[in-house]
């Protein structure tokens, strides 16, 4: 067998791979052949480049936006086309409920006793004719109490041009006022109650009638807001809220009794002497008098033989005794005076009123006066039969 003539091959110098003699370029890397058997390198295939869009940031943000809402709004629409958007079961919130606040009654103000002023004498000149009866009278206070603020003598002698002072009445004090109640609570707190089981077969007309008390003062007291009860109920019973006995006219209940008077001037043992024409006695009020009380004065000479009595009846804190009274001889007499509170309860045959103790009686003082009286002997009043 004949053997076969070689065929001429060369190598590519790019890529090492034998082709035939005559190629023209390379199958594998694609260099060309020049005649000269030269290869040229094998161009590089230019890319085409994709167009550039430049974006700002907030352009960037709002387009990432659009695009998760629009991709949102997909997926929704696609899940209720198939039925698989379950509605959520609306839950309560829960609701506070407020604690209401207890505010604290504010408690009275505890009231201060404030010390009254001591009055300060007055200054005075004695002037031709002055005594020591006109000077007291002129400023109504008494002989005895010119004499121990001037430290005179029992006689009161006095020149013109001497300098006395007038002692002024001490003020009465005003009682100190207490802390009240309305008088809605005073009324509440004042009604006598009582508490009731309610028992079997109880009606609240029943519980009315056995302890005669209006259905709506039980009803009002216990905040019921119908006539049912039921069995162990704890009722309250407002006593003070019982139906009207038939009976006689109840009679008025008259004041509380006033305290004794406070004597005030003279004090007691004083010493009055002929320059005295009358004598004024003084006391403290007892409170404001109703239009048929008044104040019963009563003088008593207790050095007399028949022992005379003035009883006077004023309105005032104060009674002048009337120079009639004074003793119709030299030597001096004891006088004794007391005063109480009385009332008028009626008037006798003759139309004089009729006079009963409203409180209780004041101490008694005494006081001596002497000297002789410049008018005729006085009339003695008659002392009321009931007076005190």
């Amino acid at each position: 067998m004949a053997e076969k003539p070689e065929t001429p091959t060369k190598i590519c110098p790019t890529c090492g791979t034998r082709l035939s003699a005559n190629a023209t370029r390379c199958h594998i890397c694609g260099t060309t052949f020049t005649p000269e058997g030269k290869a040229k390198p094998p161009q590089t295939a230019r890319r085409s480049r994709m167009p550039q869009i430049t974006l700002t940031l907030p352009v960037a943000l709002g387009l990432l936006a659009f695009f998760v809402a629009l991709g949102a709004v997909m997926v929704y629409l696609a899940l209720r086309q198939s039925n698989r958007i379950v509605e959520p079961t609306p839950v309560p919130s829960p609701t506070m409920t407020l604690t209401p606040t207890v505010t604290p009654t504010p408690l009275p103000p505890t009231p201060t006793n404030t010390p009254l002023p001591t009055p300060t004498p007055l200054a005075y000149v004695v002037k031709n004719g002055d005594t020591c009866g006109s000077i007291a009278l002129a400023f109504n206070v008494s002989i005895q109490s010119i004499i121990l603020q001037n430290n005179l003598s029992s006689a009161c002698t006095l020149y013109v041009g001497q300098k006395l002072l007038i002692p002024q009445p001490t003020p009465t004090p005003t009682p100190t006022p207490k802390a009240t109640l309305s008088p809605a609570d005073a009324t509440a707190q004042a009604c006598e109650k009582i508490t009731y089981t309610v028992q079997e077969n109880d009606t609240l007309s029943g519980i009315a009638i056995n302890y005669n008390v209006p259905i709506e003062a039980i009803r009002q007291y216990n905040g019921l807001v119908s006539n049912t009860v039921f069995a162990g109920q704890t009722l309250i019973i407002p006593l003070c809220m019982r139906n009207p006995t038939p009976g006689p006219t109840a009679t008025p209940t008259p004041p509380p009794p006033y305290p004794a008077p406070n004597l005030l001037i003279p004090v007691n043992g004083a010493v009055f002497t002929l320059a005295d024409d009358t004598v004024a006695l003084q006391w403290a009020s007892v409170g404001e008098l109703r239009n048929n009380e008044a104040y019963q004065v009563t003088v008593e000479d207790l050095t007399a033989d028949r022992g005379r009595k003035i009883v006077a009846y004023v309105t005032d804190t104060k009674y002048v005794v009337p120079a009639s009274f004074r003793p119709t001889e030299p030597k001096p007499h004891i006088f004794r005076w007391w005063v109480v509170t009385v009332r008028q309860v009626g008037t006798d045959d003759e139309g004089n009123p009729i006079w009963k103790p409203a409180g209780d009686q004041s101490e008694s003082r005494v006081f001596s006066w002497s000297g002789a009286a410049t008018g005729p002997s006085p009339t003695p009043t008659p002392t009321p039969a009931n007076g005190g």
